[in-house]
């Protein structure tokens, strides 16, 4: 099937402007640290004892507290969901040669908005002077990709020219912090206009499954903190691990190779992985499930922690930056998201413009806590 070039014509990313290394939770949080395997990470990433991927690949990383996670960007008091979102789609917009008004659809998934709305479509369109249609889309962590399915559809319609996609992740703000889930989250928001490309280019397949068998693997508790203020936290459930051991594979084998398929290309063709990376070693089980090189992709979990539907825009983002990914290379993406569905897409990367590179990791030797400013 020879569909019409679309896809991913500009890409930026935004991080917020607090590094938190693992010594800001050892100096503040000794106790949370010193017990943390009879605490959240212990139900939700820890082998059962059976010899799966998933199991095998963790193994290593379980006498890591923070199970191989280095670093994570955390959002300020003056900073919001919003606020990141704005930064990352001006500059996916300036990168494009593009202007609000050139927008005839925006996506937007926020994960998760500060006020009490289905996301932060509409809000983001009055900041960016946005007149045409703002969208909410709501998939996990696999938003961005149903986005892009969306968006690529809707164009080779000829409903729109120009759709912006529009992630942000503020999992900071929802984690307890005497909670050791929050070890492994962080925040940050990406952005990428889709349109038309050169013949050839652009998405050639995908694959979207649901992830029911994982409903329950998170929650969401309502609680009050010490000012008796309202607060809501992201809890991890008690059959988490079992879920993870139990699914993980079956999901990336399953939308990669049913991706693969709607692309009519092969796995040996595929020239760069994206794989998302809520975990350190979630990369590796990806490699092994579909019998690939490790050098064919990019762990960006140390980096980032677990920014949830922001990583497929950092992780293509990163790659590009860095050469891994070239004009006309064959690339495969794939996420997974709890409660809602794992996807994959096959695209052949364009002329891609890239936003301004977000400012680069903490040197141990520095300070637990960096505030970085742009």
């Amino acid at each position: 099937m020879n569909l019409q070039p679309v896809g991913i014509r500009a890409i930026a990313v935004n991080f917020p402007s607090i590094i938190r290394t693992n010594d800001y939770y050892r100096e503040n949080y000794p106790e949370m640290v010193a017990v943390a395997e009879k605490k959240t990470l212990a139900r939700l990433f820890a082998p059962d004892g059976s010899t799966d991927i998933w199991s095998q690949e963790l193994a290593p990383y379980m006498s890591d507290p923070f199970r191989g996670t280095v670093e994570r960007r955390v959002v300020a008091a003056d900073e919001t969901s919003l606020s990141l979102e704005y930064r990352a789609a001006m500059d996916a917009l300036e990168a494009a040669k593009l202007t609000p008004e050139d927008i005839d659809l925006m996506l937007v998934t926020s994960l998760f908005p500060e006020q009490v709305t289905p996301g932060n479509a509409a809000f983001l369109a009055g900041k960016l002077g946005l007149q045409n249609a703002a969208w909410n889309i709501e998939s996990t962590c696999t938003s961005a990709l149903v986005s892009l399915q969306t968006a690529c559809s809707l164009v080779r319609t000829g409903e729109y020219r120009n759709v912006l996609v529009v992630v942000s992740t503020t999992y900071s703000r929802y984690t307890d912090e005497n909670d050791t889930l929050a070890f492994l989250s962080g925040d940050g928001a990406g952005a990428f206009v889709v349109g038309s490309l050169k013949d050839n280019q652009g998405v050639l397949g995908s694959k979207i499954a649901n992830t029911s068998a994982t409903c329950g693997a998170f929650y969401n508790e309502f609680t009050t903190d010490e000012q008796g203020n309202i607060k809501m936290f992201i809890r991890g459930g008690k059959g988490a691990s079992k879920m993870f051991n139990e699914t993980t594979v079956k999901f990336i084998r399953l939308c990669c190779h049913g991706a693969i398929a709607a692309a009519d290309v092969s796995l040996d063709q595929i020239d760069f992985f994206a794989f998302n990376t809520p975990s350190a070693w979630y990369s590796r089980v990806c490699t092994r499930a579909l019998g690939i090189d490790p050098d064919r992709t990019i762990n960006l979990n140390p980096l980032y922690a677990n920014i949830g539907p922001t990583f497929p825009i950092a992780n293509l983002y990163h790659a590009a930056q860095s050469g891994k990914i070239r004009e006309n290379d064959l690339v495969l993406v794939y996420t997974m998201g709890s409660s809602s569905n794992a996807g994959a897409s096959v695209m052949r990367w364009g002329d891609v413009a890239l936003g301004p590179a977000p400012a680069p990791g903490v040197n141990l030797s520095q300070p637990q806590e960096r505030i970085l400013t742009r």
